[in-house]
């Protein structure tokens, strides 16, 4: 009972503390009278700027239905635990020679990693406090300038309209990635933080589709409140794929604004990925040797993070479109009129 009055304080205290949005001067690219003050105010939700991490095969903090943001890069996989994300939000990173941030927003279920180098110059992304539409506006510590995370640009401050350079990532089950990738390196619960990992801070929210803390304009309601859908963004066409899809595994190879794509997903193993078919054909799903997870008709097999491991090809990255996993309803709210496959 304890826990469930402190949530509910917490909740009217973020609600009610939104209304007058406190943003910095100048032009804003989204409607300032829209952008309302989450409550903990900047960095009151603090980012991970120093992360550690354990080998997978050490991990005991996490069960096998956990979501986790996994991300492979020059051969280096890690994976980010929704968990850690829900109170964190932004993680900063550096992996090779690729400077990252990790931004995730707990309320639209979204997750996007962003280069950090931005303009020619190196930052790290904080949590500014605000939202729009409900989901996550981080800022950079360089220029001090606003972003919106799944609007994918700058929308105030010195570098208004500037688009964030994006890096691919996969959304799924900690049992799928590990099957995925074993020798993954995996966020720990040392972030320099006391919080209580594993211990959901918004109460039902993921699973009340009726159930916003808010405003979010326009509402569409084609498909569920908070259905997990990938939304596929690009050559001015704009596209969602709903996991329930997936419910048989499955590998779709679709047209989205003149360009073919390859979509691959699993709901039992709940990811979605999709990736630009560069020369492949008679593509086949083959979910059965993980990291791969697709042959084509000449033996190229496909990992999960586009990179063919075998075949004529080997050696080959596919190149991925903007895309990433988040609830149906901010899509619906970001891009008004997306199409939804198989509607």
């Amino acid at each position: 009972m304890k826990n469930i009055i402190l949530f509910t304080f917490t909740v009217l205290f973020l609600f009610f503390s939104c209304g007058d949005s406190g943003n910095n001067s100048g032009e804003w690219l989204i409607p300032a009278d829209r952008v309302f003050d989450g409550g903990p105010g900047k960095d009151g939700i603090p980012s991970v700027d120093s992360p550690q991490f354990t080998d997978a095969s050490q991990v005991t903090f996490l069960g096998d239905n956990a979501l986790v943001v996994g991300i492979v890069v020059d051969g280096e996989a890690r994976a980010y635990p929704h968990i850690i994300l829900d109170w964190h939000e932004i993680v900063n990173d550096e992996i090779g020679d690729e400077s990252i941030a990790i931004t995730y927003c707990p309320l639209t279920g979204t997750a996007v990693a962003w280069d950090r180098i931005v303009d020619n110059r190196k930052t790290t992304f904080g949590v500014s406090g605000k939202l729009y539409n409900t989901n996550l506006i981080p800022y950079d510590r360089e220029t001090d300038s606003y972003w919106s995370q799944i609007g994918l640009n700058c929308v105030n401050g010195e570098l208004i309209s500037t688009v964030p350079e994006i890096h691919p990532i996969i959304e799924t089950t900690w049992a799928t990635w590990r099957n995925m990738y074993p020798n993954s390196q995996v966020l720990n619960t040392n972030t320099g933080f006391s919080r209580n990992y594993g211990n959901y801070p918004y109460g039902d929210y993921i699973t009340n589709n009726e159930r916003l803390i808010f405003p979010v304009e326009p509402r569409d309601t084609r498909l569920a409140t908070k259905e997990r859908v990938l939304g596929v963004l690009g050559n001015g066409a704009n596209r969602v794929y709903s996991i329930d899809e997936f419910a048989t595994p499955q590998l779709i190879v679709d047209n989205l604004g003149g360009e073919e794509l390859i979509i691959v997903g699993s709901k039992s193993d709940n990811f979605i990925t999709a990736f630009r078919n560069q020369g492949l054909e008679g593509l086949t799903l083959d979910l059965s040797n993980y990291p791969v997870i697709a042959t084509d008709a000449q033996g190229n097999q496909i990992e999960a993070s586009g990179l063919i491991s075998a075949g004529p090809m080997a050696g080959t990255q596919l190149e991925q479109p903007t895309a990433f996993m988040g609830f149906w309803f901010s899509f619906g709210a970001f891009y008004p009129g997306i199409e939804i496959y198989n509607q």
